[in-house]
């Protein structure tokens, strides 16, 4: 039975209701996601994010009535095809993605399917009876029979990664009850505010991106002192070289001022300036050991310093 006339204006309403509540869109692909699923996925995002399905046609047409309003929504239309569906949200998008992709199920092995990685069947005894070594054999499997049951001697890769799945190792997998296939939505475009972006973008950490900024604010200064253009981040470098050429100036004329003082000072009188480097040195230690002494005489009297006067005082 097709789709009424009054479903799809609630379904419009309801599309238009959502655009205007959220500014975030996931766009999923829901091939092969049960219905209970579909319901976990619900239940966990319920008060941060809404799922919504619908025709692809019917999506398609629901855009192009509001594009005239929302030009920028016209970056979702080449995404509608396949199996898809939308998921609307305000909150964090990496925790709302997470809780997209933690809701998978595992599922066995089927004939003719993608592997989604390299698949392995481990060493060790599979409690198989020796009939079915020729299962083994037809894929390489490596095996010896250990007390009447089929034993692998050694791990072995009996898929490689984006292949086809054949009926042998189909089979093979399914007897020794390995389930290699998850089955879940998958983030195919996240809209935000405007711009359409791959769900990988959402893997830059915080840390990663404040380096690639901080790299650029030195790349940029690093130009414009190049350059010589004055720029934000460039100034206080151009204030500090300044400066640098200030005391340059200072030192190689008669020409003093406060912050040159103390540099020409230790120019002209080195030695004075070496000799008062140890003698501080050796001064932070002198109070511990010295403390005794001047405490000493004033043990056999109560002193004047004890009442918070001094000795002259």
């Amino acid at each position: 039975m097709g789709v009424t006339r009054a479903s799809k204006e609630a379904w419009f309403g309801r599309l238009n209701e959502l655009l205007d509540s959220y500014s975030s869109i996931f766009i999923v692909n829901i091939d092969n996601v049960s219905s209970q699923q579909m319901h976990q996925i619900r239940a966990s995002m319920r008060g941060e994010g809404v799922v919504l399905m619908g025709k692809n046609t019917m999506v398609r047409r629901a855009l192009r009535l509001v594009i005239s309003e929302r030009p920028e929504l016209e970056k979702l239309v080449p995404y509608i095809r396949g199996n898809i569906g939308f998921v609307f949200t305000n909150g964090d998008l990496k925790d709302i993605r997470t809780k997209i992709m933690d809701n998978r199920v595992r599922a066995p092995a089927r004939a003719g399917a993608y592997a989604p990685g390299d698949i392995y069947v481990s060493a060790g005894n599979t409690g198989m009876e020796p009939g079915k070594t020729s299962f083994f054999q037809a894929l390489g499997v490596p095996t010896k029979i250990a007390r009447g049951t089929i034993e692998i001697v050694s791990d072995v890769r009996v898929v490689e990664g984006g292949n086809r799945v054949g009926t042998s190792e189909a089979t093979l997998l399914n007897l020794l009850n390995i389930s290699p296939f998850t089955y879940g939505m998958t983030v195919v475009q996240i809209y935000d505010k405007g711009e359409v972006f791959e769900s990988s973008v959402l893997d830059v950490s915080e840390d990663e991106l404040v380096g690639r900024f901080t790299s650029g604010i030195k790349q940029v200064a690093s130009i414009s002192l190049a350059i010589n253009f004055p720029t934000i981040v460039s100034v206080l470098h151009s204030l500090v070289n300044s400066y640098k050429n200030v005391l340059a100036v200072s030192i190689s004329t008669d020409y003093t001022f406060e912050g040159s003082a103390e540099i020409k000072e230790r120019i002209a009188n080195p030695e004075a300036f070496a000799a008062a480097a140890p003698a501080a040195a050796a001064g932070g230690d002198a109070p511990a050991a010295e403390a005794p002494k001047e405490e000493a005489p004033q043990e056999e009297e109560e002193s004047d310093e004890d009442m918070g006067f001094g000795l002259f005082e």
